[in-house]
């Protein structure tokens, strides 16, 4: 009997304290499962070949979980007023603060967890030397909206050998918690910023609040806020993990339970070669004088991808990384010429480089072989227009198309888009996708402006739509918008002899080594569809060879050796506003271009703001990054290296060379000026603003305010004596 007492005794043990021991453990009401997200990893992103241009690297953090910090000393106030009169007894820190309410400021009380924070965190990492100023108000607000749920970020610029510091100590600090997080890095810094964008952290607001009512402590992922890393975030966006931990009754986790590591996003491989991009990058940068503000694209003909999409001014993504400073902010904030805007895809008037879309709407209304003579000026109705060379004294005499191409003249195009008619250039312009978003990846995308004769009465009801307005729109200026983007199309459609594409920047999205989806072209018109035969549209390549490789042409400096190129140049008149408000002239000169001639392999459209013509400042950085392209194929290497950002000016831009280079002719006879665009007078005296306000949406670095440094004191914890042996006393080291 005893025996058989004694074994139910020792069964009934084993149950209780090995069989259920897990069971009865969670029931212990001091002790709990806290259960923390993880955020996931964001995916990379690529170049075409496979070359990681945005990666992750670890980024070493102090996150406090004041819910935990603030549970804890309610605790240690409770422990030290037992056995204490009420007169003793100590209470949690309270204050009060202002909120608006209906338009009334209210008050209330709520827990001071600064207060609780400098006595409880700032106290012992005084102790050990790590102590480091925050901004006080910044922490009540995060703990006044999410309740200490939310970690708050102590501090996110640990070096290594503090985060060795702050995990040797991290257990006797409750709520504290050292982490490695991944972080956003931009291996090349300005290199295709603006196509790229960059990404913020900690988006809270986004997310609901049932969500993080699930979780102990819940960490957001980072987001993206412009450019692709917005556009693909669904794709980059990594799956969050679950950390899972032993909490005791003191609010310390003493071991963790389980762990289900987070996911990483999947990489994007985008149309863009890392090569040409550094080769459009520099090419901006290299020239003399160095281009302040303007944009290179470069399409792959054959198929509307995007190889290059640069631009000037520039900024440098990592500063967005974990957050900006106030001072990189105001920087990029206050700089007039706009370093965020990308004016790859920003509207501007584009000057005669708009020609080619209005040959190709007299080829539509059957007038392409039609012969007019340019006397250097002509009047529709009380308007008197002069061609360009007209304001030299010159006249162009009688042309045909191809030849009015290459001579850029004025007087044909005034005549040819009147005979072409509204409603041909309207089919053309859409034919090309002018006037509307071509539905590349950018949200930021503008769809310039096509204006038609609907577009003007709508737009303009004042003003008649009148033969002159006709002849003004044909040669690409007045109401004309259009996007260096949408100009490189153009050069790519009459390059590959027809053939319209939208262009993308997507190319494969993967999960790993499996295929999520890839990027097929996408063929918005084929020209033969609206009767544009390929002998039709001859007559405009050869017009665009003529610009090139005949002297004469508008484009001489765009010339390659052993290669035949074909371009278009345009000025357009523009005015802007300087410092004093007064109106100065900053024409727009482009200059579109497709290589080589037959089976051409790249198409490219060059922007410079502040030129003096399309063929001496844009043509020279389109023979650049034209030459070396090609040349990749027979062996010329690319080193890429970080590209410096680029603060951009309002200084003109003339004649531009690079080094290596011959010179380019100066501006002559033959060389295009901005047409009539009917707004001959400066516009009135206004204050100078930025062209286009973009201004920077991201998490902005706090800097310690007065409030959060009054407790720190950064000394080293002293380290104990150590005695000298007699061997180290008499020989040192």
């Amino acid at each position: 009997m005893l025996l058989v007492g004694f074994g139910a005794l020792a069964q009934r043990l084993w149950n209780l304290s090995v069989e259920r021991n897990e069971e009865f453990v969670h029931k212990i009401p001091t002790t709990k499962e806290w259960r923390a997200r993880v955020p996931g990893t964001r995916g990379e992103i690529k170049d075409r070949n496979g070359i990681t241009i945005v990666a992750n690297k670890p980024s070493f953090e102090v996150r406090i979980d004041l819910k935990t910090l603030v549970d804890e000393f309610k605790k240690q106030v409770e422990e030290e007023n037992k056995g204490k009169p009420a007169e003793l007894k100590r209470k949690v820190p309270m204050r009060e603060f202002l909120f608006p309410n209906q338009g009334i400021m209210r008050s209330k009380e709520e827990i001071d967890i600064v207060a609780i924070f400098d006595e409880v965190i700032i106290g012992s990492l005084n102790q050990l030397g790590l102590a480091s100023g925050y901004n006080a108000n910044n922490l009540r607000v995060h703990y006044r909206t999410h309740r200490g749920v939310v970690p708050w970020a102590y501090r996110s610029d640990l070096s290594f050998e503090d985060f060795a510091k702050f995990a040797e100590h991290r257990l006797g600090l409750p709520g504290v918690h050292i982490e490695a997080r991944p972080v956003r890095q931009y291996l090349f810094d300005s290199m295709a910023c603006h196509a790229l964008g960059y990404v913020a952290g900690a988006d809270v607001e986004k997310v609901s609040e049932e969500e993080i009512k699930e979780w102990d402590s819940y960490v957001p992922d980072d987001y993206g806020v412009a450019g692709l890393e917005k556009s693909f975030d669904d794709d980059l966006r990594g799956r969050p993990g679950i950390r899972t931990w032993l909490q005791n009754e003191k609010g310390r986790l003493v071991r963790e339970i389980s762990y289900q590591e987070p996911r990483k996003g999947n990489d994007v491989y985008l149309t863009i070669d890392a090569r040409i991009q550094m080769i459009a990058e520099m090419a901006l940068r290299e020239s003399t004088p160095a281009i302040g503000r303007g944009a290179v694209v470069v399409l792959n003909p054959a198929t509307g991808e995007v190889l290059a999409m640069a631009a000037v001014p520039s900024y440098n993504p990592n500063k967005f990384i974990p957050a900006i400073s106030k001072a990189d902010l105001q920087a990029y904030n206050n700089n007039t010429t706009n370093p965020l805007l990308n004016r790859s895809v920003r509207s501007f008037v584009p000057g005669s480089t708009y020609k080619i879309m209005t040959s190709l709407a007299g080829i539509l209304g059957g007038v392409q072989r039609d012969v007019w003579n340019c006397p250097g000026g002509l009047t529709f109705g009380n308007r008197y227009m002069q061609c360009w060379i007209g304001q030299k004294g010159g006249a162009h005499g009688s042309l045909d198309l191809s030849s009015a191409i290459k001579q850029s003249c004025n007087c044909y195009f005034y005549k040819y888009g009147n005979h072409a008619g509204d409603a041909n250039m309207t089919k053309a312009g859409d034919m090309l996708g002018l006037g509307t978003r071509t539905g590349i990846e950018l949200e930021e995308e503008d769809p310039g402006i096509l204006p038609t004769k609907r577009w003007w009465n709508a737009n303009r009801p004042r003003e008649p739509f009148s033969e002159a307005t006709m002849a003004n729109i044909s040669i690409g200026q007045g109401a004309v918008q259009a996007s260096p983007l949408q100009m490189a199309g153009v050069a790519a459609a009459v390059g590959n002899g027809g053939l319209a594409f939208k262009p993308h920047l997507l190319k494969k999205v993967m999960d790993g080594n499996e295929l999520v989806r890839e990027q097929k072209p996408d063929l918005r018109a084929n020209f033969a569809d609206f009767g544009l035969t390929p002998e039709k549209i001859e007559l405009v390549r050869k017009g665009m060879w003529r610009v090139v490789m005949e002297d004469g042409g508008t484009a001489r400096a765009a010339r390659i050796n052993n290669v035949e190129v074909a371009g278009k140049t345009g000025t357009a008149q523009n005015w802007r506003h300087n410092e004093k408000g007064e109106s100065v002239k900053d024409n727009h000169t482009l200059f579109i271009t497709f290589a080589p001639y037959v089976n051409p392999k790249f198409a490219c459209c060059i922007l410079v703001q502040g030129g003096k013509g399309g063929g001496v400042s844009a043509a020279p950085i389109a023979k650049r990054v034209m030459e070396q392209a090609l040349a990749l194929e027979t062996g010329y290497t690319v080193n890429l290296a970080s590209v410096p950002e680029v603060q951009g000016n309002f200084n003109p831009v003339e004649v531009v060379s690079f080094e290596g280079m011959p010179p380019v002719q100066l501006p002559g006879s033959s060389e295009e000026e901005a047409g009539d665009s009917g707004d001959n007078e400066p516009p009135p005296k206004r204050a100078p603003r930025a062209e286009q306000n973009v201004r920077v949406r991201a998490a902005v670095r706090q800097e310690a305010d007065e409030e959060g440094s009054r407790n720190v004191r950064n000394q080293q914890p002293q380290q104990p004596a150590q005695r000298r042996g007699l061997l180290k006393r008499l020989f040192g080291r």
